[in-house]
């Protein structure tokens, strides 16, 4: 085989082998893009069926729940011996009382002679020691009617009517906002109520996130194999031009991933509160107090979308520096590795591919958001905690989820990738292309 025919050779399985490479890193990273956006709109969903305004936040929900515990109080009363011995003494204090007050009702002067007749009669009749003796057997017989299994019927219901009428007169405005997140988001997800919905979102997301990583690890590995080829082909200066044209494609697929994947959440929740009352637990769990989710397209529209110049005008300069920018020198790399050298020595292409760097921010991006998440990390480990109680009677325990997500370290890996990139392209381009450029 002449050597020509073998470079072909090599030219052809190289393209087609990197070709089927970069399939696979494109199919991988729509995966990452995709499930990042699933698992975004799980977690929004979440956040609204178990924001704090509907729960910690709302009368309903404290209503209903300290009506229920009042109602079992209710059903489940029985006086023990104690409270009857209590009850009577209150009862005889209370009866003694009546009596004392009666006997000095009578016994007041009076004037009128029929007044005088009935406090003459009341004294020859009525013993009034005699009366206070009877107190503790009138005392006991009202306890042990109240005891009959009618009495605590009646007043079950009297006072269980009490607190249903206190629970219709008290209210808030979440009431209609409440009823249609169980509607809407629990039909979503197929699931009646609240514990259903809990096992169904981790398991989703659980799944999502292995699944998202997976897929993030399998890109960077097309990556790596794609800049191994660059050690194997070192001193195939023939094969260099088709093999960068390829490893400039497999960028643009990093940093699209990167630009379009969620790279950072910010989860911020009362993971447990519990207040005791009437000697029972009252419980809210993983009450939602913030949640964002943002990948840098959905910084840059955020920006763009508010209605004040300044943010508008720093979400088009991400765009031009982050994502623009990085777009035109992977384009002028790849006009000055592949074109004549008419378009080669173009001062335009010359500055796209080796001066443009400088105005390049995707570095200064990753940085930025690294110090954002350490940052906000930072001030809500700081704000929650204070929110931490541990008393008898309530207690609180709150949960920091924010973290870095798998498109932050695609992003970082673009980087890093595209820093590779330029220096191949310093290595391989002409030695008079260089020293043309230097005098730039």
């Amino acid at each position: 085989m002449t050597p020509t025919r073998k470079t072909m050779l090599l030219k052809i399985l190289l393209i087609a082998g990197l070709s089927v490479l970069l399939c696979g890193e494109a199919y991988f990273g729509y995966r990452v893009s995709t499930l990042s956006k699933h698992q975004e709109e799980i977690k929004e969903d979440y956040s609204v069926a178990n924001n704090i305004t509907f729960g910690i936040f709302s009368v309903d929900q404290w209503r209903e729940k300290i009506a229920k515990v009042v109602d079992g109080k209710i059903s489940d009363f029985d006086m023990t011996a104690e409270q009857k011995k209590d009850l009577q003494e209150k009862v005889e204090k209370q009866l003694n009382g009546l009596v004392n007050k009666a006997v000095a009702e009578v016994n007041k002067p009076q004037k009128s002679i029929g007044g005088k007749l009935k406090k003459l009669a009341f004294n020859a009749l009525v013993d009034t020691d005699d009366l206070h003796a009877q107190v503790p057997s009138f005392a006991s017989t009202i306890v042990n009617r109240i005891n009959r299994p009618a009495s605590k019927k009646r007043l079950k219901s009297i006072v269980t009517s009490k607190v249903d009428q206190l629970e219709k007169e008290t209210y808030d405005n979440t009431k209609p906002a409440s009823a249609t997140v169980s509607s809407h988001i629990y039909s979503k997800y197929r699931v009646s109520n609240a514990g259903d919905f809990e096992k169904t979102i981790n398991s989703k997301l659980i799944t999502i996130r292995k699944q998202t990583y997976n897929y993030a690890y399998a890109v960077v590995g097309c990556v790596l194999l794609a800049l191994c080829l660059w050690l194997l082909m070192k001193k195939q200066v023939s094969l260099h031009t088709p093999l960068y044209i390829l490893s400039l494609l497999f960028a643009f697929i990093l940093l699209l991933v990167g630009i379009t994947a969620t790279i950072i959440e910010v989860d911020a929740r009362i993971q447990s509160l519990n207040f005791t009352l009437l000697g029972e637990k009252l419980a809210f769990q993983n009450q939602v107090l913030f949640f964002q989710s943002k990948s840098i397209l959905g910084i840059i529209k955020a920006l763009i979308d508010q209605p004040k110049p300044d943010a508008i005008l720093v979400g088009i300069l991400i765009l031009l520096f982050v994502v623009i920018l990085p777009v035109l020198r992977m384009i002028g790399k790849g006009i000055q590795i592949w074109g004549k050298d008419k378009y080669a020595e173009n001062n335009v292409v010359r500055y796209l591919a080796f001066d443009l760097g400088k105005w390049d921010m995707a570095d200064v991006m990753v940085v930025g958001i690294a110090m954002t998440y350490i940052g906000l990390n930072g001030i809500l480990k700081s704000q929650l905690s204070n929110l931490n109680i541990h008393e008898e009677v309530l207690s609180t325990v709150t949960q920091n989820n924010t973290s870095l997500q798998p498109g932050y370290f695609i992003f970082v890996g673009y980087v890093a990738y595209a820093g590779i990139l330029s220096l191949i392209l310093k290595r391989i381009t002409p030695i008079e292309t260089k020293s043309a450029t230097a005098k730039m």
